[in-house]
């Protein structure tokens, strides 16, 4: 239902805001527990010092049922703020575990500007606690509610924070103040916010994460994708939790009205309708690629920008009241699924392990609720320009990829990994931060290993998140080594690894050589002298083997024939002077624990 087109929405301000409160029950305006988007009208939202208030009042108000923690500082120093709801007693991660309760991490503000959560989540907690939502659901879980996990971009406020979405009249920013985006940082853990939210993650092990956004993009009808993993990816028993997660969240939402999509509604081709959809796996950077990782079940939200804020917090408050209720009936079920999940993956060393997954190239046609648009070049960009009428909807048949299979596949390790001591600090913190089982040796090791020597490595050409990401090819292959003491060995025979594999494996798309951490193995430190080159050689060039080997290189690859540096590197790589570590990946996978 379109009540309040833009161009008439500044215009028409208030007369949209008493139609579309009209959907969303309000409390008393004086009661301490409503935000100041509630009492504007979901026109404008608080700062983050409402954020700490309510938390307090909250606890106060049901202090049985709420408690108010502190998991966290920002770099500007704010608190990090979260409310523990259930009126089961178990207000602790170690009282939730001893009542056998499954877990709710609810999370807004990841994209501060992206407000909908923090808004949306207050309200439904006030409603759930006064029995009018969710009636029971907290007696049979335990909810850990995140109203802003960016706390202090939240705090970098301004009215065109958003220049692609409809309200609230000012928001916070997309970033943190140290300008990192948490929403790729799940994997790579670089920020103090992070870190602290997977300390959090750490301590209550969530079943369910629900992770609120808002999306940029297109005009059109649907008001909401809901997109759930494990669904195409991880646990295959898991799968069937996540399904029915997704799938009852949905049948809720278009039952009170509203569009929801089980996809991302992002254009293959930018600004081209025609192109449709593509459906995907995200990789572990965001928040729905790495809880599957750790045999969870991980939600993202995304309501549709271009509805108004009213809309997009009431359709927000009844997504998270649809997975209380939800995780409350089938929450037991879900986590003996988890369970066993965390079993099957202590078993994975030596099988198949996808690290990506791909759409096939196959599509299928779907309806799409959209509008009807033109498109003709812009005189102001000189680019072709869609423009879409509000006033007249319109079904579009576009095509959908959504059949995931996966893309590359890799054996895991028999044992595990060995970090060599010259890496093992900083990888072990790393390790940590997520809850990994590794030990350090105490003694030197040697024996038979697989190392991964790159056949080609490339830079990333721009600062991605402060790294220069790197690619590489190549395969794993059998060889003796030997690393010191104090080198780490990573187990693969435990709950968490496929999360291991998205670290250590080379070829993983969030792994740590992935994001550069490992780029010195990759540089080139040492060289030889052309004219030593020269002489080194004629030396070689007496060995029949040799000579043979470099004549038919000549012959047969004219660009290497063409290159004089690529004609002595022929040699110098042969030479004993030769760095046998350049191109070595510093981690290594043994099928026998050392």
């Amino acid at each position: 239902m379109r009540l309040c087109p833009v161009q008439e929405f500044t215009v028409l301000r208030p007369l949209c805001a008493t139609l579309l409160l009209a959907l969303i029950p309000l409390a008393n305006a004086q009661s301490p527990l409503t935000t100041v988007s509630e009492r504007s009208g979901f026109i404008e939202t608080g700062r983050y010092e409402e954020v700490t208030a309510l938390c307090d009042a909250f606890a106060r108000q049901y202090p049985k049922a709420v408690r108010c923690i502190t998991f966290g500082t920002t770099p500007e120093g704010r608190p990090m703020k979260a409310l523990v709801a259930s009126t089961s007693g178990a207000l602790t991660p170690e009282q939730a575990r001893r009542r056998g309760l499954p877990v709710v991490l609810i999370q807004g503000g990841i994209h501060a500007g992206e407000i909908d959560g923090k808004d949306a989540g207050f309200l439904a907690l006030r409603e759930v606690l006064e029995g009018k939502a969710a009636s029971g659901a907290l007696d049979k879980l335990a909810w850990v509610f995140v109203p802003v996990f960016n706390v202090d971009g939240h705090e970098r406020f301004g009215a065109w924070n958003r220049p692609n979405q409809r309200g609230p009249k000012e928001m916070g920013w997309r970033t943190t103040a140290q300008n990192y985006n948490l929403n790729r940082d799940y994997l790579k853990a670089d920020t103090p916010e992070m870190q602290a939210m997977l300390q959090l993650v750490q301590r209550w092990d969530p079943l369910v994460t629900v992770d609120l956004h808002a999306t940029n993009g297109a005009q059109f009808e649907h008001d909401i994708s809901i997109q759930v993993e494990p669904v195409h990816a991880g646990d295959a028993g898991l799968r069937k939790a996540g399904l029915a997660l997704r799938s009852g969240v949905i049948d809720d939402l278009a039952k009170q009205g509203s569009l929801p999509l089980p996809y991302y509604p992002s254009f293959v081709v930018q600004d081209d309708p025609t192109s449709g959809f593509e459906d995907s796996v995200p990789p572990p950077r965001f928040s729905h690629g790495y809880f599957l990782l750790r045999n969870r079940i991980a939600m993202l939200v995304e309501t549709h920008s271009w509805k108004e804020y009213p809309v997009r917090v009431r359709i927000t408050r009844n997504t998270v009241v649809s997975v209380l209720e939800q995780v409350a009936r089938d929450g037991a079920a879900w986590q003996a699924a988890a369970k066993q999940a965390d079993v099957a993956a202590g078993e994975l060393g030596g099988k198949q392990e996808p690290l990506t997954y791909v759409a096939a190239p196959t599509a299928h046609t779907v309806d799409f609720r959209g509008y009807a648009y033109t498109r003709t070049k812009s005189d102001v960009s000189g680019a072709l320009m869609t423009r879409y009428d509000e006033t007249t909807p319109q079904v579009w048949k576009v095509p959908l990829k959504d059949d995931i299979r996966p893309g590359i596949v890799v054996e895991a390790p028999g044992a595990g990994y060995v970090v060599p001591a010259a890496d093992a600090s900083w990888v072990a913190a790393v390790l940590k931060t997520h809850g990994v089982e590794y030990r350090l040796l105490g003694k030197p090791w040697q024996g038979d290993a697989e190392t991964f020597r790159a056949s080609k490595s490339s830079f990333g050409t721009g600062s991605v998140e402060t790294h220069q990401r790197l690619t590489v090819e190549g395969r794993w292959q059998h060889e003796a080594r030997s690393v010191p003491a104090g080198s780490l060995f990573v187990p693969i025979a435990q709950a968490k690894s496929r999360l291991v594999m998205g670290l250590l494996e080379p070829l993983a798309p969030d792994s740590l050589l992935a994001w550069g951490r490992f780029n010195n193995a990759f540089e080139r430190k040492e060289y030889m002298e052309d004219y030593v080159a020269e002489g080194v050689a004629r030396e070689m060039l007496r060995d029949p083997r040799v000579k043979a080997e470099f004549e038919k290189k000549l012959r047969e690859d004219m660009a290497f024939a063409a290159d004089p540096n690529a004609r002595l590197e022929f040699f110098y790589r042969r030479h004993p002077s030769w760095d046998e570590r350049y191109q070595l990946y510093p981690v290594l996978r043994v099928d026998t624990a050392p």
